[in-house]
């Protein structure tokens, strides 16, 4: 298959649409923020019967209103989080989104807690939460946004091909090793994150690693041919030039 990744669009989509009919699926990387529901936003590629698979990222729980238009959204079972889907090639895709926040859980041995969760899931996060700041059964509806231990252990035991998340991997200089750790159980070959608005690969570390990391820009797209698993970059995203130079 041909899987054509869109970094965070926020709030733009014409792009991916207009590209779509080169790819057998497309996978949209978080931080989407539809000004409209998400399945209106992406009507086209419904219509075209373009599969659409997506994880959220931190900014899509920004307002009661974007929640809406992505978790209320008739494309919100195609919201892959927490989760192991099959394509149709045989092709096994697992997602994460939303990203670590301190208020929750912030893996690094330098953060406030040295790295331990103040809460290890959404439910226990919810009852320590105030009745009236629950959103949805859960906690603070920015909270739909943030990672949970629970759900990076529930991935754990699975299995994949292709981890996508919205935060990086460890190579990345803001990214988080315990994804790397994540990508190493499930066995998957290849991570694409977005998230950080540059297309940073961790090209240095792919041998060390035993998968490859691919970051996709601003409003950028690359694909994916599972035949061969070769990448190539479809629109640079909107700041990859000027970020190319940081250091991994």
């Amino acid at each position: 298959m041909r899987l054509l990744f869109a970094g965070d669009p926020h709030a733009q989509f014409r792009h991916i649409i207009d590209s779509a009919h080169q790819a057998d699926a497309v996978v949209l990387l978080g931080d989407m923020e539809p000004t409209r529901p998400l399945h209106e936003e992406l009507a086209p590629l419904l219509e075209r019967k373009v599969p659409v698979w997506f994880i959220h990222g931190n900014h899509d729980a920004d307002s009661d209103e974007l929640w809406m238009r992505v978790w209320g959204s008739e494309l919100a079972e195609q919201n892959i989080h927490g989760r192991v889907i099959e394509l149709a090639d045989g092709t096994r895709l697992a997602g994460l989104g939303g990203v670590f926040r301190e208020a929750v859980w912030y893996p690094d041995p330098a953060a406030a807690r040295g790295g331990e969760p103040a809460f290890r899931s959404r439910e226990a996060h919810a009852k320590a939460t105030p009745r009236q700041d629950r959103w949805g059964g859960g906690p603070h509806r920015r909270h739909w946004g943030t990672i949970y231990p629970s759900e990076v252990d529930h991935l754990a035991d699975l299995r994949a091909d292709i981890l996508v998340t919205h935060e990086a991997g460890g190579y990345h200089p803001n990214g988080f090793s315990i994804l790397d750790t994540l990508a190493q159980q499930l066995g998957v070959m290849v991570t694409v994150h977005g998230h950080h608005h540059d297309a940073l690969n961790s090209s240095a570390r792919w041998q060390a690693q035993g998968f490859k990391s691919f970051g996709v820009g601003l409003r950028g797209l690359s694909m994916l041919d599972t035949t061969d698993w070769t990448w190539s970059i479809v629109r640079p995203g909107e700041l990859d030039q000027a970020r190319a130079g940081r250091s991994m």
